[in-house]
């Protein structure tokens, strides 16, 4: 039987805090008592904590849908993050599948509480990780890598790909993906970024600032939209005959319009259009960083800053600067 962490008074770890929505400045680095693993849980020492469009989302707590499942008036749980790599420091009575020592990597259930030293959590959607994989770069691939997988999952040599957000935490993923897949790629974002697309395999870019790629007819067999804003009776008509048009985040009355009308309106044109169901799967997890590997792609890192430093790096995030994904990095041992 492996040890279980036992409560002790008065100790407790580092974690970023945040209790209000807003902009960077309510987060805080404080302190909280160390979490004791269930039977059924896992404690994991943390490494690394990569930052997700979700994680602007429910900083901001907007669009609207980031309250739904967050808290309506404040985060329920104060500790942002979910994709964390790490090292178990112990193991619940009722786990059998890790043990102390092993390193782990994956996404935190509810999507929050990885800004931490440590953190409890059900096995269930963290796998081992890879010997040739940095903790830094581990935990940047589980949510962007699972939209990224299941974006592209059907593309083929020669499909006409646009990622609108291609520059951000996600689209660098599907950017990568696509080409492995054969594709020719667009990538859309600030102009500022478009060597940077090109250096990670997108054919052509767009300046969205500049060109609107809506008003393109029948050009694209996939449009996957990180950061929609723009009607299903628009986007439809930037797709080929067959083609697909997957959201995975943007405006709320975007999302709700797509789920809802999305689907009858591409298939009366013979395409398919609605938002992308990315369900949280340590098959998916496994399966994307096998292909990652596969395809020499490396997961692109715009910038690694200390925990200390968790303000700064969600002040880049939010202001659309990064180039790929940001990391946290948490001090070994105490």
């Amino acid at each position: 039987m492996w040890p279980v962490r036992v409560p002790q008074v008065g100790v407790t770890m580092q974690a970023v805090i945040q209790d209000r929505y807003g902009s960077a400045d309510v987060v805080r680095l404080g302190e909280l008592p160390d979490p004791v693993p269930a039977d059924d849980e896992v404690l994991l020492r943390v490494r690394a904590v990569s930052l997700n469009g979700s994680d602007r989302e429910n900083l901001e707590g907007r669009p609207a849908y980031a309250r739904w499942t967050n808290g309506l008036r404040h985060p329920r749980d104060p500790v942002p993050g979910s994709d964390v790599a790490g090292v178990v420091a112990a193991v619940g009575r009722g786990v059998t599948e890790y043990a102390p020592g092993d390193e782990l990597y994956g996404e935190l259930a509810g999507y929050r509480g990885g800004m931490a030293e440590l953190v409890a959590t059900r096995p269930k959607l963290l796998a081992r990780k890879p010997d040739g994989l940095s903790f830094v770069e581990a935990a940047a691939i589980p949510q962007a890598g699972g939209i990224a997988h299941r974006a592209t999952a059907h593309v083929r040599p020669g499909d006409a790909v646009l990622v609108n957000g291609a520059g951000g935490a996600g689209g660098v993923f599907v950017v990568g993906l696509a080409k492995h897949a054969g594709a020719e790629v667009t990538g859309v974002d600030r102009a500022d970024k478009a060597d940077f697309l090109r250096e990670i395999g997108a054919d052509h870019t767009i300046d969205f600032a500049t060109q609107d790629w809506a008003d393109e007819r029948g050009r694209y067999d996939l449009i996957v939209d990180l950061v929609a804003e723009r009607s299903p009776f628009r986007v439809h008509r930037a797709l080929r005959p067959g083609g697909r048009y997957a959201m995975v985040g943007g405006q709320a009355r975007i999302l709700l319009g797509t789920a809802a009308v999305g689907f009858p309106v591409g298939r009366v044109r013979g395409k398919r259009v609605g938002v992308l169901v990315v369900p949280q799967s340590r098959a998916d997890l496994e399966s994307v960083t096998a292909l990652i590997s596969q395809a020499g792609f490396s997961p692109p890192i715009d910038s690694v800053y200390p925990l200390r430093d968790a303000q700064a790096a969600f002040a880049r995030i939010a202001a659309g600067d990064s180039r790929g994904k940001i990391v946290l990095e948490v001090p070994e041992g105490r």
